[in-house]
């Protein structure tokens, strides 16, 4: 009998394209590959960046999306998905209709608002239409505090704040929310599971400048976890322990905010 090739799960990254691979597909392709995993992706938006911060964005064509979702549903199993930053209206609206299209278990928003360095990543429109058409049809989405803040309308500054904010964000429809406190000290994040079991997932502040894309890593890092049978608490503390790792080990490189891997 031949020998039978382990099955790898499949994660589909849906964001965008960063040059400098510190965050985005080219990330994700990273963390993916790092939990042994197969990443196949669709290119949400074309961008001009480095570690010094963005310059353009250029939206990849709604219909380019549509096809290129499609023609991996019809060829793939796909395990889980993480969409990252949609930035036009047009790129929500066709990744919207693609998740009310098909019944994907396991789908993963890192809600990508604007960049480190200030950048809009989003039209109005298109957050609108991330509240409205995405958000209800995840299973968790990962915002940091400021994302958070910008999702609920509920001011985050603190542990009591991100709770407030995560039942705002159950009430909008999202079953599941993990806010990232990255910007706090201890950098404790927030698991809400219906608004009723609350879970802090304790970290630690790891000193250094190759920060850019921690956000990227935890959301793709936990989208593969639960690709690979974990449940969602256990799921998300491999994720913030793959990015601390990350950090601690994060390679010197730009002249800017570095890459964490």
């Amino acid at each position: 009998m031949p020998h039978k090739k382990k099955q790898l799960p499949i994660v589909l990254s849906i964001a965008g394209h960063d040059p400098s691979s510190g965050a985005g597909i080219t990330a994700d392709i990273k963390t993916i590959a790092a939990h042994g995993c197969y990443g196949v992706t669709s290119i949400t938006a074309l961008t001009v960046q480095s570690t010094r911060g963005v310059k353009r964005v250029d939206p990849v064509e709604g219909q380019m999306i549509t096809e290129t979702l499609e023609h991996l549903m019809d060829d793939l199993d796909i395990a889980a998905v993480k969409i990252g930053m949609l930035a036009s209206a047009e790129a929500a609206k066709a990744v919207a209709a693609f998740l009310k299209r098909h019944s994907l278990r396991f789908v993963v928003l890192d809600p990508i608002i604007r960049s480190s360095s200030g950048a809009e990543l989003i039209s109005r429109e298109g957050l609108q239409i991330l509240k409205d058409r995405i958000l209800p049809r995840v299973y968790v989405t990962t915002p940091n505090m400021d994302e958070a803040e910008a999702l609920s309308g509920v001011t985050v500054a603190t542990l009591d704040e991100m709770q407030r904010s995560a039942l705002r964000l159950h009430e909008m429809g999202v079953p599941n929310v993990v806010i990232t406190g990255g910007h706090i000290d201890p950098p404790h994040d927030l698991l809400s599971q219906d608004g009723k079991r609350i879970t802090i997932l304790k970290g630690q502040k790891i000193p250094g400048r190759s920060t850019h894309g921690t956000g990227c890593a935890f959301s793709t890092a936990l989208t593969c976890n639960l690709a690979m049978g974990k449940d969602l608490v256990t799921a998300a503390k491999a994720a913030k322990r793959f990015v601390e790792t990350a950090l601690r080990k994060a390679p010197a490189i730009g002249k800017g905010i570095g890459p964490i891997l």
